[in-house]
């Protein structure tokens, strides 16, 4: 492995973005409830079964620091409260968490500032993570007045397209130090010993890679077409196909009913091969990497676009609220990325971020 060639300070300005209409600019953030992130589940709850499924509200508190006072309170084991994904504390959100049902007659004895309990339900199984369909955002662009019609047209664009779906800067942590160290573990120069921190750190290394890869394929010209060598999604039924035909598959591409994928690296992943495996090896080199570094992951595939639903804009008096629907995993600033043409969250500090549940 040869040294780094590029900085690891995330960037949205060295990634290619989809549309090339006027940014809107703007500020957001400005308080918490500017951001709005409503998780939405996966499957419809039963109202009876063992474990009790506890919808939350919360303010200014990550997903972990909730759990943790929870059980505090509670006593609740860590190893028996169910998750579907982490929510950022900068925003205020709502997500479902489980408990086993025993706890039910301590709950109303749990209070925590900036923590609301919107309801219960019973459910057969417990909680798991990934276990969401998605999430709604609803955020408020402020500084911006009367370029809602100008973040309509841009909205309607990716609406049509698909969003390119890149990892936000949350994955990489203050000034891009998560990657930085993931890299170290790689190459086997790292201190660390923890095996989960080890881990969570080479995602950034995968996602950095993804992301390089995600940015040359709209620099070339290829994000809503497909390449020989590529594995492809279909966006109805999930399964993932190899195109050999790349001239008879794009149309498919362009129609929105499938989409190229990235590799995240790992020893059940198989590299892309012929045009699209060039691309992939050329997003690697450009951090000096091969995917045999990676063999201490799992490794697995990520749509290179996402398609937002639901998506709108209202007219504020000093700007605009934009709302929409992304699936797991996905981030939000993407798309806020491509409305404002602003470097979105890029220096925010690394923790929990309400956009991915992965």
């Amino acid at each position: 492995m040869v040294g780094l060639i590029v900085s690891l300070v995330f960037e949205w300005s060295a990634l290619a973005a989809l549309t090339d209409t006027p940014g809107t600019g703007g500020r957001l953030r400005a308080g918490p409830e500017d951001f709005r992130v409503e998780e939405v589940p996966a499957y419809p709850l039963s109202g009876e079964g063992e474990h009790l499924f506890v919808h939350l509200e919360k303010t200014g508190h990550t997903t972990a620091h909730v759990l943790r006072e929870l059980g505090a309170q509670l006593g609740v084991r860590d190893r028996d409260v169910g998750v579907a994904g982490l929510k950022d504390r900068h925003a205020v959100t709502t997500q479902w968490i489980s408990l086993p049902g025993k706890f039910e007659e301590r709950l109303p004895a749990f209070g925590m500032e900036g923590v609301r309990i919107l309801e219960t339900r019973r459910h057969g199984n417990k909680l798991g993570l990934g276990h969401l369909r998605g999430n709604r955002f609803v955020v408020r662009v402020r500084d911006a007045a009367g370029r809602a019609d100008q973040a309509a047209v841009t909205l309607a664009l990716l609406a049509a397209r698909g969003v390119p779906n890149y990892f936000g800067p949350q994955r990489f942590g203050l000034h891009g130090l998560n990657a930085e160290e993931g890299l170290r573990v790689l190459r086997g120069e790292s201190r660390l010993r923890d095996p989960r921190v080890r881990r969570f750190l080479t995602t950034s290394v995968q996602s950095l890679v993804f992301n390089r890869f995600l940015s040359l394929r709209l620099e070339r010209g290829v994000f809503d077409r497909l390449l020989a060598g590529d594995m492809a999604k279909k966006h109805d039924t999930g399964g993932v196909f190899l195109v050999e035909d790349a001239a008879a598959e794009s149309p498919r591409a362009e129609r929105g009913e499938v989409s190229a994928t990235g590799t995240l690296f790992g020893k059940k992943t198989k590299p892309l091969t012929l045009d699209a495996g060039e691309l992939e090896r050329e997003a690697l080199a450009t951090f000096g990497l091969t995917p045999e570094v990676f063999a201490s992951r799992r490794g697995d595939r990520r749509l290179t676009r996402i398609f937002p639903e639901g998506a709108q804009v209202q007219p504020e008096e000093d700007g605009y609220t934009v709302a929409f629907t992304l699936p797991k995993g996905s981030f939000a600033t993407s798309v806020l990325r491509e409305l404002t043409k602003t470097d979105v969250d890029a220096l925010e500090s690394p923790g929990e971020d309400g956009e991915e549940d992965e």
